[in-house]
């Protein structure tokens, strides 16, 4: 961080303190406050620290007010539209995209650790068939701490590699065979000679008795949801991933900590209600009165896929999302009437001074539950394709977080409301 000439002034009971002030290469400048209750016996207030930088970081960049998400300086609508998601994941990682040869040991390096052992494929069993397969993604690679025990020394950058290597690599077989699970299918392992994206397909559809083909359309579009998804900066889960890394937790719990916050409604699980409020919807000419209901502070209705906690200007990965979404209708010669219902909605929204107003413009989620849909998945998967997305920036947050000299273990502080101190009284005194 640079430091700025500026410092900011806090004067509290006759103390005055000046906080130093720093510049990142993008975004808001930083107050530091760690002196601040050394100094002054003060706490900072910061419900969901949405005002509070917890920590340094070079992966990802967000300017919500314009629209704006680059991953280690690169555009988002860049890199999904020309890049693919293993030089993604390369790029979030080493903050540079590869050269050929730094990309086919990567891609290599990630096809040779997809498989499962054998012994954890006997834990699906455990499960019932009807578990959702997001608890069943929490169990399995939360164990993998317990298989390779060479990648709990997090203080060796080999050890780190054989890990990282390892949960990008597991991460679409666990959650392939957790959807074949609730079907009761036979699972599938992965497969040499297919992309990321298209072999994830082929372990969640083929019939092994059939030789699988693999559609460069679906390929693509998978390809595109996991670009999008990849890292969004110091969200929820990534934040829990951080929090839980800083005690030097073994990285796959960390993940699974990870897995288990984004299952939450509000996070990752926003897609699937997106979907559901467009088939509540139904058709083209029921909007307006959805439209009115949303309106309506005193109905339960929301417009789901619109607004961001983070921009406050159309989310640049829905851009790419929609086009993603009529490229595999499209292909797949489906005349899906909840993408008419939803690009009508859009517009409506988009030039509704209600809504404009409150900057409510489309976010990623509010088309990408279409696209999944149109692909097979039902929508208790729809989480999954975010996990297996997400664990690349979860994994590059550790790596950041583990060896930044200035983390220490996590430990928020609180507002106390609750009695003052009071004395024990005996039961037999208390009536």
């Amino acid at each position: 961080m640079k430091p700025s000439q500026e410092k900011l002034t806090v004067t509290y009971k006759g103390k005055i303190l000046e906080l130093p002030v720093y510049h990142g290469t993008q975004g808001p400048d930083v107050v530091d406050i760690a002196r601040l209750y050394k100094e002054t016996g003060l706490f900072t207030y910061d419900p969901g620290y949405r005002s509070t930088a917890s920590c340094q970081s070079r992966i990802t960049f967000i300017d919500g007010a314009e629209g704006i998400l680059e991953y280690c300086g690169y555009p988002i609508e860049q890199l999904a539209k020309r890049g693919n998601f293993i030089e993604t994941c390369y790029l979030l990682l080493h903050g540079e995209l590869p050269t050929s040869g730094e990309y086919e040991e990567f891609n290599d390096d990630i096809m040779k650790h997809s498989m499962l052992h054998e012994q954890m494929i006997k834990f699906y069993s455990g499960f019932r068939r009807d578990a959702h397969p997001m608890a069943i993604l929490v169990g399995v690679f939360g164990a993998l701490s317990a298989f390779y025990h060479d990648t709990m020394n997090i203080e060796d950058p080999v050890f780190r590699d054989r890990a990282t290597v390892r949960m990008l690599a597991k991460m679409p077989t666990i959650a392939a065979m957790a959807y074949r699970y609730s079907l009761g299918w036979t699972f599938m392992q992965p497969k040499a000679g297919m992309s990321y994206a298209g072999n994830f397909l082929r372990m969640c559809f083929a019939n092994p008795m059939v030789e699988y083909e693999e559609d460069e359309v679906l390929s693509r579009a998978m390809d595109r949801i996991f670009i999008l998804h990849a890292d969004h900066e110091q969200n929820a889960s990534t934040s829990t991933v951080r929090l839980a890394s800083s005690s030097g937790a073994s990285p796959y719990a960390c993940v699974a900590a990870g897995v288990v916050s984004l299952w939450g409604p509000a996070h990752g699980g926003a897609n699937e209600a997106a979907l559901n409020m467009l088939k509540e919807i139904g058709t083209v000419d029921r909007i307006p009165h959805f439209i009115k209901r949303a309106k309506d502070k005193s109905d339960s209705f929301r417009l789901m896929g619109f607004g961001h906690r983070v921009y406050k200007n159309y989310d640049p990965r829905a851009k790419v999302m929609q086009q993603t979404a009529h490229e595999v209708l499209k292909h797949k010669g489906i005349d899906d009437p909840l993408l008419e219902v939803a690009m009508e909605l859009e517009q409506v929204a988009l030039s509704d001074d209600y809504f404009v107003q409150r900057k409510l413009y489309p976010n990623v989620d509010f088309y990408s539950g279409i696209t999944l849909r149109a692909i097979g998945f039902p929508s208790s998967m729809f989480t999954v394709m975010f996990a297996i997305a997400r664990t690349v920036g979860w994994v590059a947050q550790w790596r950041e977080g583990i060896t930044d000299p200035n983390q220490s273990i996590g430990r928020p502080r609180q507002i106390y409301l609750g009695p003052t101190l009071r004395n024990y009284v005996p039961r037999h005194e208390r009536g």
